[in-house]
């Protein structure tokens, strides 16, 4: 028998809670004691969570059922996001999620499969634009999420960087943008929506969809051919079964 354990590099007591739920989760392995494989989350959501009762959100219950119909035990673990990148693509075998599939990404990652897709908007509270070049000219400040692909998005799309300002991701963007500290939020759809109502009444404006980036649950570069091929027959079974929507509708329902 093999145990989820967690590595969390922040303190909460829910956190430990959430800890001690997870090793009560076990798989039956018929090669014995599988070794424990690291999976790299951050607090992002409702894509993924690590101090929330419910579980690790959409993306992330969707890499841990992947890891345990594969076989594999789980470590996860929680450091700050942009240094989460940097060591899972350095290391060998460890994995990471949700993960934008972004050209300046591409050659970092070994990419096991698509969990879903990801739709980004600029957010704001009083001036709404259709597309990058009106956010170019329009926003002076543009809140980001640190070590997040919307960083890179803007850039590639000829934003300057005095007009990005990136910040820990979570709610601090929505606060920021309450306070009048940033124009405008650039964020994933599904994120933004569910954050704003926990911050704030007041009606957030949302430009049209600007950016499609599918987020994966991806691996090292140097990452066990076995264990991609494992992971990406585990989730393509979860998403046929219904796995998928069935998490997805149980953190934003319709």
């Amino acid at each position: 028998m093999s145990r989820i354990t967690c590595v969390l590099n922040v303190r909460s007591e829910v956190l430990s809670r959430l800890c001690l739920l997870l090793s009560l989760l076990f798989v039956q392995s018929a090669h014995g004691e599988p070794r424990p494989i690291e999976l790299h989350i951050l607090d992002a959501p409702p894509l993924t969570f690590v101090n929330d009762p419910r579980g690790n959100g959409i993306v992330g219950d969707i890499a841990v059922q992947a890891m345990v119909k594969a076989g594999y035990a789980v470590k996860i673990h929680v450091l700050p996001w942009t240094r989460a990148q940097k060591h899972v693509s350095e290391e060998r075998d460890h994995l990471i999620a949700p993960l934008s599939r972004i050209p300046s990404r591409e050659d970092h990652f070994t990419w096991i499969a698509s969990i879903m897709p990801m739709e980004r908007a600029f957010f704001s509270l009083d001036r709404q634009v259709r597309n990058f070049a009106e956010a170019r000219d329009t926003y002076h400040k543009i809140g980001v999420g640190l070590g997040s692909a919307q960083e890179d998005i803007l850039r590639a799309e000829g934003f300057r960087d005095d007009q990005i300002y990136r910040l820990t991701i979570g709610d601090n963007p929505a606060q920021m943008l309450l306070m009048g500290r940033i124009d405008a939020w650039f964020n994933g759809v599904p994120e933004s929506r569910y954050i704003w109502p926990k911050v704030s009444q007041r009606k957030l404006l949302m430009s049209p969809v600007n950016s499609h980036a599918d987020l994966y649950l991806a691996c090292s570069k140097q990452c066990s051919p076995k264990m991609v091929e494992d992971l990406r027959e585990a989730v393509e079974m979860l998403r046929k079964d219904g796995t998928i929507d069935r998490v997805h509708d149980r953190y934003l329902p319709q």
